[in-house]
């Protein structure tokens, strides 16, 4: 009958060669403290167990590096750290867009003169951005680079690294998606 291992060496030695099960035990030891890491830098439970788990995977690939006699907690604390950050600075990026593109249409003067078709500006404006924020990241990414940032279907071609054609075939069905998502 094989006994539990008492520290986290013995765990990594086994892992290091290729027992899966032990870098399992590693995990389960300290999965709680690395959501708990995690979710202070994210401010989301569900990014941060993304992170965490994330972290996991980097930590595995990374255990031939780690340094024998260190202690493993504070080295996967860094490593979970530094994703949970990551994932926080794309969180910020894409909240940042989401207020530019909310932004980027701003009211013609005769609009601005009229507060009943400012306000009916308004809300479709929240409308639009509601449904392509339902939508899945390809569509928005095409939708965006063709009416957010004005780009021309050859610009959009080498941006998402793929034909014309396919950039086109995209917008069109991203369009339709939109479409099915907006209130008649």
């Amino acid at each position: 009958m094989a006994t539990r291992p008492r520290d986290d060496q013995e765990l990594i030695d086994r892992a290091r060669g290729g027992d899966a099960a032990a870098y399992g035990q590693l995990v389960q030891r300290h999965q709680q403290i690395a959501f708990r890491t995690a979710l202070v830098f994210t401010r989301s439970a569900a990014d941060a167990e993304e992170a965490a788990q994330d972290a996991f995977v980097k930590a595995w690939r990374a255990l031939a590096r780690f340094r024998d006699g260190e202690p493993f907690r504070p080295w996967l604390l860094a490593i979970v750290a530094n994703e949970a950050r990551t994932r926080r600075r794309a969180a910020a990026r894409r909240d940042d867009w989401t207020r530019r593109a909310a932004a980027a249409d701003p009211p013609r003067p005769a609009e601005a003169s009229d507060p009943l078709a400012l306000a009916i500006a308004g809300e479709r404006r929240g409308e639009l951005l509601a449904a392509l924020s339902a939508l899945g990241s390809r569509d928005r990414e095409v939708l965006s680079l063709r009416y957010l940032l004005d780009m021309s279907e050859q610009e959009m071609a080498l941006a998402l690294g793929c034909r014309r054609g396919t950039v086109k075939s995209r917008l069109s069905r991203a369009l339709g998606r939109l479409r099915g998502e907006m209130t008649p």
